[in-house]
């Protein structure tokens, strides 16, 4: 099994850093990308990773059912989602009382006939909420990783026990590290 090695980052101009893997490139330095998100992607494969700020979404039940919103936000009509776990977490470098969620989820693509390249049979997508109240803001970060036939072993997965698959191991080992280094450097951004 390889070893991924990290580096640290610096997002939104230095207000955030973060450990991303090596292997994961800027895609502003390709393509334009909206000054409200920094999208990094794996350089050897199809994984994403987006850090985007929104306006933070009131009202709602409870800070599960924001996290519920964001993700129905993300996928697009006419695909279905299917959420498979969804937990409370805590970030070391951000106050304990600042509510964190993240959750499993998995999309699958309306069949498009016109579909120049190949679509994937599904995507997963571990999406990370932070609820930050008095910027008036929810922090999403989302690491998609899109499935697509011959790119991954149908064999390995099952979610309903936990097979999360080579692809989607290898994103929670991303999460997770982006979990451990999360730091806010510049409060400021927000005003």
């Amino acid at each position: 099994m390889t070893t991924t090695t990290f580096k640290s980052i610096e997002l939104f101009g230095g207000a955030m850093v973060v450990d991303l893997p090596s292997g994961f490139a800027d895609v502003s330095d390709i393509r334009q990308v909206p000054d409200h998100q920094e999208v990094y992607l794996d350089k050897d494969g199809f994984t994403s990773i987006v850090f985007d700020l929104v306006e933070r979404v009131d009202p709602v039940a409870n800070d599960e059912e924001a996290l519920k919103y964001h993700l129905e936000d993300m996928v697009e009509s006419g695909e279905q989602s299917q959420i498979w776990s969804s937990n409370r977490v805590k970030l070391p470098n951000l106050l304990c009382s600042t509510p964190a969620y993240t959750l499993l989820a998995t999309q699958h693509p309306a069949p498009d006939p016109q579909a120049r390249r190949p679509v994937p049979d599904f995507t997963g997508i571990l999406l990370t909420l932070i609820r930050l109240e008095e910027q008036k803001t929810d922090l999403l970060i989302t690491l998609n990783v899109p499935h697509i036939t011959g790119q991954y072993a149908p064999d390995e997965m099952n979610l309903e026990l936990g097979m999360l698959g080579k692809q989607l191991s290898a994103a929670l080992v991303y999460r997770n590290r982006i979990l451990e280094t999360f730091e806010i450097r510049d409060w400021g951004l927000f005003i």
